[in-house]
């Protein structure tokens, strides 16, 4: 076989069980669509047409690599629901020979540790389970507005016993018309699947297909952010087992009203997202977001919450940057997630 036609094999490959997976929500490495930092997570779980120093942001978007990312390293530390702990680390570095802007960095999760046990109950000991993602990424301007960028992740997956290896890519595309503050971005996230399986069934990662925009007001310290996700798929509504249906007088069933089906559909691809950039160097940030897909999966009919809202903060002290964020997924509470990033090269100075 022919290179050409082996790598064109190869993407195939890819695509066919990058798509295939979506269905039924059957995928490998869930945990690739994790928010990347503290900032992520506070404007709702997804950000890639935002274009500044901060190097997390190319794990959703390698096209938002720029020049501010040089010598800058974010770590990130997400806590999740029953005790999961999941993480990000990253470094961005220009290399001026290429013209190219690049990252590497380390994706993790640990579920934690499980009783082992038999189908009679008995149990034996206990047992772990992780996911780590080796993320190297690069963004290269093809014009004066239009940069297009890359990430290559390999993945490596433990559960007990089993293990599993992927190899997945993001594809990003900018848009940036500095003079008016907007940028607009288009998104391949997680185009990939298993090489080595955990048994004879082989799995698509979570792919995800974005389009997002962004724009800096003009007179005012704001920032808002429109993302739309989940676009390779058209419906993502589903039947609800815990609604009652409904009937009328004569006993026939009351259906929902067909507009605001279309309508519930439509904002349920959509997150929406706002930062306030206060102080002279913007070392001051105030941040909110709001996702309709999550607060629809994930709030209860019978109970009120803050489900699919998030919030958050960033400071600067010294030469470092910390960020806070708080995603509201469920009654039951919220995950919390905290960052710290820095420019090395305010400590090694030939950096």
């Amino acid at each position: 076989m022919k290179l050409r036609d082996a790598i064109l094999s190869i993407v195939w490959t890819c695509i066919v069980f990058g798509v295939h997976a979506q269905i039924g929500g059957k995928s490998a490495y869930e945990f690739l669509s994790l928010p990347a930092s503290a900032r992520i997570t506070a404007l709702g779980g997804h950000l890639i047409s935002v274009h500044d120093e901060d190097v997390s942001l190319a794990l959703g978007n390698p096209a938002t690599l720029n020049d501010k990312m040089h010598n800058r390293f974010s770590i990130a530390h997400n806590f999740h629901f029953a005790d999961i702990q999941n993480g990000y680390v990253s470094y961005g570095r220009k290399l001026d020979k290429w013209k190219l802007n690049t990252h590497l960095g380390i994706h993790y999760v640990n579920y934690g540790e499980f009783v082992r046990a038999d189908v009679l109950g008995q149990q034996d000991g206990t047992f772990g389970a992780k996911e780590t993602a080796i993320v190297l990424g690069a963004s290269k301007q093809l014009a004066d507005r239009i940069t297009a960028g890359v990430n290559i992740k390999g993945v490596f997956s433990n559960f007990e016993s089993f293990s599993s290896t992927g190899l997945v890519a993001d594809l990003g595309l900018n848009y940036a018309k500095d003079s008016s503050g907007l940028i607009v971005s288009f998104v391949v996230k997680n185009l990939g699947s298993e090489l080595s399986t955990f048994n004879e069934n082989r799995f698509g990662a979570p792919l995800d297909i974005q389009i997002g925009l962004s724009k800096r007001l003009k007179y005012l310290p704001f920032r808002f952010s429109i993302i739309a996700h989940q676009l390779q798929r058209g419906n993502i509504r589903y039947d609800d087992p815990s609604n009652i249906q409904q009937t009328d007088i004569f006993g026939e069933e009351i259906k929902e009203n067909r507009f605001a089906e279309i309508t519930d559909n439509i904002f349920r691809h959509i997150i929406l997202s706002g930062e306030f950039l206060l102080g002279r160097n913007e070392n001051l940030r105030l941040r909110a977001g709001y996702n309709h897909l999550r607060r629809k999966e994930l709030s209860l009919s019978t109970f009120r919450s803050l489900a699919g809202f998030s919030l958050g903060f960033g400071f600067k002290i010294n030469v470092f940057k910390l960020d806070y964020g708080v995603g509201y997924h469920h009654i039951a509470g919220a995950t919390n997630h905290v960052t710290i990033s820095t420019d090395m090269g305010k400590f090694f100075k030939k950096l």
